[in-house]
């Protein structure tokens, strides 16, 4: 059986923000130090930017539902094995991309409250660009913590040698990196793009193959594969491939 007393517990969360892909399971961490039984206590996850509804609430030994936003209907619930070492982290299944955000854990009973930030990667950004004997090819990727690690690979799977990366933090701690690598024209080439953050697990790549005067895209998201043709690009008009390269961001965000 735990005690509040000698020690005043602390509620604890992360400390950065929560990386996650659309369609991933996540655990948003929360528990109390020193170890306290919550099992019979109220608790309560929320989001700032819904008004009187709930991610997921606890009362009296089991879920409270009335009060649930519906879209979270199914997706959410707690380690209950656990609540008596007081965990209260909350599963959140199948990631959508509505579900990023602020969410608040909460012990009423307590007066504790943490909070954690859940961010989504977003799509590499793919640009292809004709130079006379060569093809330009820039991949950006952004929503990453830690930095990830942005490769170029051949057919083979071995490296590329390519310009430096870029890499910029935003205000939120959040990483872009960027990078071009410039290959010749052959009659077959596949190139990847592939960023990776070791620490989280998580890989994102985008592959290119390169037939005559085709270029196709292959973009692996999230074990989907997307498949996008395109014939002659530098005769395709700029503002038409923008809007080509727009529609191709939008359909997998």
């Amino acid at each position: 059986m735990s005690y509040l007393f000698p020690g005043e517990p602390e509620l604890i969360g992360p400390t950065q923000p929560l990386v996650a892909r659309i369609g991933d399971d996540v655990m948003l961490p929360c528990h109390l130090e020193p170890a306290v039984d919550v099992v019979m206590m109220n608790l309560e996850w929320s989001r700032s930017d819904l008004s009187y509804v709930f991610v997921y609430v606890w009362r009296s030994g089991q879920e409270y539902a009335r009060t649930k936003h519906p879209s979270y209907t199914g997706r959410t619930s707690l380690f209950t094995d656990e609540m008596k070492h007081g965990n209260i982290s909350l599963k959140l299944s199948e990631v959508k991309l509505s579900d990023k955000g602020t969410y608040k854990c909460l012990i009423p009973k307590l007066n504790k409250q943490t909070f954690v930030e859940l961010v989504l990667l977003s799509p590499e950004v793919l640009t292809v660009i004709y130079n006379k004997g060569g093809v330009v090819l820039q991949c950006q990727s952004k929503g990453w913590y830690p930095e990830p690690e942005l490769l170029w690979l051949d057919a083979d799977r071995k490296i590329l040698s390519a310009g430096p990366t870029e890499t910029v933090r935003g205000p939120d701690d959040l990483y872009t990196v960027s990078s071009r690598v410039t290959v010749e024209k052959r009659h077959s080439n596949n190139i990847t793009c592939r960023v990776q953050q070791k620490k989280s697990n998580q890989i994102r790549e985008t592959q290119m193959h390169f037939i005559s005067d085709f270029i196709y895209i292959q973009i692996k998201c999230n074990s989907v594969f997307f498949f996008f043709s395109f014939q002659m690009i530098s005769s395709i008009s700029r503002p038409v491939l923008v809007l080509l390269l727009s529609l191709l961001v939008f359909l997998l965000v």
